[in-house]
């Protein structure tokens, strides 16, 4: 227990593994799980439903398990909030526990949340993202893995925002965006594929091709949703990318972002 700063307030009910480092100031609430080689620096909050998997980071003044923004929330109603592995949250992130669903909030592995960003109740958050500041996603949000959010971004409750898309700043986001897309704007558009991300992840000229026509009969083709999917059928067979564009769209539920040209 050398690791834990003597101004730190911790509950006796917590539960921290010897090799977590616990700064200056810090709270940590009964019932809350402490993960190894987890680093809380200095005034970071952990509420008692948080379980912390290894080699997550907190900065300054972030709080993890914040009670949910939601006026019919109570204590009793709190649900878990289950961090993977090797996460960073810069300053003053909030995320909150779950309150509808008993799976409660959950983020993967190797996010990185840039100060000020906030993750509302019962969100699903995959692995290798990016929040800039203060990116906000509203509650039962999902964002799948190696998204870029950028600055001042924000998601409406609900949507979907699938692989490998980057939106750009200050977009209000409102209904589901398809893997490997880039949108921007207010509210946010579809603007084509995140190439550099593409790119960037190794995907090879067929790969970023055979995406590039998905997109085609999503966005361009004038084709109702309903005739797109069916067109995407037979491709789907052929390329993994694009099957999880189909499973995606046919998933939707709140109808995917329109294109500049359709606003």
């Amino acid at each position: 227990m050398s690791n834990i700063h003597p101004t730190a307030i911790v509950g006796d009910a917590a539960d921290i593994h010897p090799s977590a480092h616990i700064g200056p100031f810090c709270i940590i609430e009964d019932g809350a799980v402490i993960g190894p080689d987890c680093i809380l620096d200095s005034q970071v909050r952990i509420g008692p439903t948080v379980r912390l998997g290894r080699g997550n980071r907190a900065c300054h003044g972030v709080v993890l398990g914040a009670e949910p923004q939601d006026l019919g929330f109570s204590p009793d109603k709190a649900q878990p909030l289950v961090i993977g592995d090797h996460n960073h949250f810069k300053e003053h992130v909030v995320i909150s526990c779950g309150v509808k669903d008993e799976r409660g909030t959950r983020i993967g592995d190797h996010n990185y949340f840039m100060n000020g960003a906030h993750v509302g109740h019962d969100c699903l958050v995959g692995d290798h993202n990016i929040l800039a500041s203060n990116a906000t996603l509203a509650g039962h949000v999902t964002l799948h893995d190696r998204c870029f959010l950028s600055g001042l971004v924000a998601v409406h409750q609900f949507c979907r925002i699938g692989s490998f898309v980057m939106v750009g700043g200050v977009s209000g986001v409102r209904q589901d965006i398809p893997p490997f897309s880039m949108a921007n704007g207010q509210y946010a558009r579809y603007v084509g594929l995140n190439l550099v991300g593409l790119r960037r992840n190794g995907f090879s000229a067929a790969q970023r091709a055979a995406i590039k026509q998905a997109h085609r009969l999503l966005f361009h083709s004038g084709l109702s949703l309903k005739s797109a999917i069916e067109a995407l059928r037979e491709p789907a067979d052929e390329s993994t990318e694009v099957a999880e564009i189909l499973r995606f769209v046919e998933g939707s539920e709140r109808g995917l972002i329109g294109t500049r040209e359709r606003a």
